[in-house]
């Protein structure tokens, strides 16, 4: 068997390039379905302030909804992530206000917060530190907010962090194996992206802008 040269200057360089662009194409996917989601989340609320009382439209709409969204899209349209999708909105009713460093995964657990200051303060906190989601539950359940930071080690998410999310998987259609590595797992799925699928997901997206405007 033919013995394997060792890597040279020029495969160093081209392996840089494609992991930077494959980072760059998650963290683009994980931007637009934040988009996505709060304008859904917008469509939601104002067709729930057209005269539908809250209780009604809770237990009509939104089931119904999800089960015409499911069937339309699969996964990620359930009833309960529609209502996350709803508090995501009204807790972050201005869009430019989403930072897309953070996952959908981290979003859904700010959103539950009850003041708009704590939760604007764990945003800025969570992404300068670089908080997963686990540490992110860990840090509010023991109200980490009011106590003193050590900002001298802390660092900014990586992209890495974002392709945990299992929302953003679902999103773009790719199977979820907890058995395979999270390396092995991106370098799998990848490929099977693809730059058509991800044109699709932009039209989905132009679409729900043009729907948003009118």
């Amino acid at each position: 068997m033919r013995e394997l040269q060792k890597p040279s200057i020029l495969f160093k360089q081209i392996t840089e390039i494609v992991t930077h662009a494959r980072q760059k194409a998650y963290q683009n996917s994980n931007a637009i379905l934040l988009q996505m989601y709060w304008q859904i989340g917008y469509l939601i609320v104002e067709d729930e302030q057209q005269g539908n009382t809250k209780a009604v439209y809770g237990k009509a709409v939104l089931k119904n909804l999800a089960q015409q969204l499911t069937l339309e899209f699969g996964k990620g349209f359930d009833e309960s992530n529609l209502r996350n999708i709803r508090q995501f909105y009204i807790a972050f009713p201005i869009r430019d206000a989403v930072r897309h460093e953070l996952s959908w995964t981290h979003y859904r657990i700010i959103s539950r917060l009850e003041t708009e200051s704590l939760r604007n303060q764990y945003v800025i906190h969570a992404i300068e530190s670089g908080w997963n989601t686990r540490m992110l539950q860990r840090n509010i359940t023991s109200q980490y907010i009011g106590r003193v930071l050590d900002t001298s080690k802390q660092e900014t998410p990586r992209a890495q962090q974002l392709i945990k999310d299992p929302y953003i998987f679902e999103f773009l259609g790719l199977p979820i194996d907890t058995k395979t590595s999270e390396k092995s797992h991106l370098q799998l799925n990848l490929g099977k992206i693809g730059f058509g699928r991800l044109n699709a997901i932009k039209s989905v997206f132009h679409w729900l802008s043009k729907k948003t405007i009118s």
